[in-house]
């Protein structure tokens, strides 16, 4: 299984990429082998090179380019695996036989391996489709990492057949990644998050990414930091290859209404740059214009600079950012949009900068520099909360305050959410605190006069509560 053909005459580029592919392809079927050959003896090592050889040229398919470099190195992997036409076969070749072309289709659907695997888990408590799944995304992340500059087209395909993989266990109920219920889901987005700390180990990247995806809501974001971390990680693939890297700016914009979890997804980014090595500490530093602007000439670049040393190492969040160029002309707000991109610029490894703000507005902004443009070249949508990922914030934020509603006052909290106007500042996540605050103060109102009132009592909000709250 880890026999290697001789390559062509000048295949330098080829000998580079050979372990590319071969050492995730080695462990794919290596680690999975003893697994499998417990749950199915008629499941041979042949059959998990072959499921391994399907899911590399799948994705070698999934843009349509079909690279000298990536089918080089899908030659010189599966060539001495198995007896077939890629023996002393060329790129030319592999064309000609369509051994590539339409692969593609085979990502649109869990395979029958993994089906079996599911199958196993459920019954039985295993975890070996789980197994498979990271080393299937450790092999798709080594083929995205064959090129210089892996293809956008790609790294969504990634993100998707993951979903996909992931789908099928939640529906099988493998795993404990995800939160079995939304109530447990919600309590767990409410749940604090504390700051990174630079004294303390970084957090494991699974850690984190289920942190993410036990957010409420948010399903177009947690797929857009996804692609990020996919694209980090396959460079670092490449880097530990001793292959070119195509230096990309880290630097993002966030828009969208108050409310929408943009500073917790910042935090977050933060703890998953740390721990992909992109920062060296992680700590998210919070910033606006009345932090970064002052009064008098000489002194705004020297808050940008204070502001900028707490944030080394970690992540610098911006919010409102646009209103740094509002001011007019004796306005100190575009000496702080210069400095910004100067210090940027001197600290391009240090520092990972986020600009918040209103959509049209952060445009306004990043349109107000040619620097800011090409130095925040990705701009990331979160999306106002609909009426039911707002109530499952109310409910997150009962669990975690260890209040509960009555039916009645789920339906007002509910109804209550829906009557809002969707407008500019529309508050979201806010709006839902404020709401389970002003109840919990009603609720303390009515409690009070009782003589002895229940535990339960204590800990129930009713429909007056909530009616008595949304009129305040």
């Amino acid at each position: 299984m880890t026999g290697r053909s001789r390559l062509p005459s000048g295949g330098t580029v080829s000998a580079v990429l050979d372990p590319v592919l071969n050492g995730p392809v080695d462990r794919f079927v290596a680690e999975l082998a003893p697994e499998v050959a417990r749950i199915s003896p008629r499941i041979l090592d042949t059959d998990l090179a072959l499921e391994a050889y399907n899911l590399v040229a799948a994705f070698i398919d999934v843009d349509g380019h079909h690279s000298e470099e990536e089918l080089w190195a899908f030659i010189t992997t599966f060539a001495p695996r198995f007896e077939t036409q890629l023996q002393r076969a060329t790129p030319a070749d592999v064309r000609r036989a369509g051994l590539v072309a339409g692969k593609a289709s085979w990502l649109e659907k869990p395979s029958v391996l993994f089906e079996i695997l599911v199958r196993h888990d459920a019954a039985t408590g295993s975890s070996v489709s789980t197994r498979y799944r990271d080393l299937a995304m450790d092999l798709a992340r080594a083929v995205c990492a064959i090129d210089t500059m892996p293809s956008p087209v790609k790294l969504v395909a990634l993100d998707q057949f993951r979903t996909r993989l992931q789908k099928a266990m939640d529906d099988a109920g493998v795993g404990t990644a995800r939160a079995a219920t939304p109530e447990a889901a919600a309590a767990a987005a409410a749940a604090p998050v504390p700051p990174a700390e630079p004294e303390k180990p970084s957090r494991p990247l699974g850690e984190v990414m289920a942190e993410l995806d036990a957010l409420i809501g948010l399903k177009d974001v947690k797929a857009e930091v996804r692609r990020v971390t996919d694209l980090i990680q396959v460079e670092n693939l490449r880097k530990e290859r001793k292959l070119p890297v195509a230096e990309q700016s880290r630097h993002l914009v966030f828009t969208g209404n108050p409310g929408t979890g943009k500073t917790t997804v910042a935090r977050l980014l933060g703890d998953i740059y740390r721990s992909l090595g992109v920062v060296a500490k992680g700590q998210l530093v919070e910033a606006d214009r009345s932090s970064l602007v002052a009064g008098y000439i000489g002194q705004t670049a020297i808050q940008v600079r204070q502001v900028f040393e707490k944030a080394m190492g970690g992540v610098l969040l911006i919010d409102e950012a646009y209103a740094l160029a509002r001011g007019g002309e004796r306005d100190f707000g575009q000496e702080a949009i210069d400095t910004i991109v100067k210090f940027i610029e001197d600290h391009r490894r240090d520092v990972v900068v986020i600009a918040a703000g209103y959509p049209d507005e952060m445009h306004q902004f990043i349109e107000s520099n040619p620097g800011l443009r090409s130095r925040f070249p990705k701009t990331i949508f979160f999306p106002d909360y609909s009426t039911e990922e707002l109530l499952a914030i109310f409910l997150s934020l009962c669990v975690h305050s260890s209040y509960s509603l009555t039916g009645g006052a789920r339906k007002r909290v509910r109804d209550w959410f829906g009557a809002q106007p969707r407008d500019k500042g529309f508050g979201n996540a806010r709006l839902a605190r404020n709401l389970f605050e002003a109840a919990v103060a009603c609720q303390a109102t009515r409690i009070v006069n009782m003589k002895s009132p229940t535990d339960g009592q204590l800990q129930s909000l009713t429909a007056r509560d909530v009616d008595k709250a949304a009129a305040l």
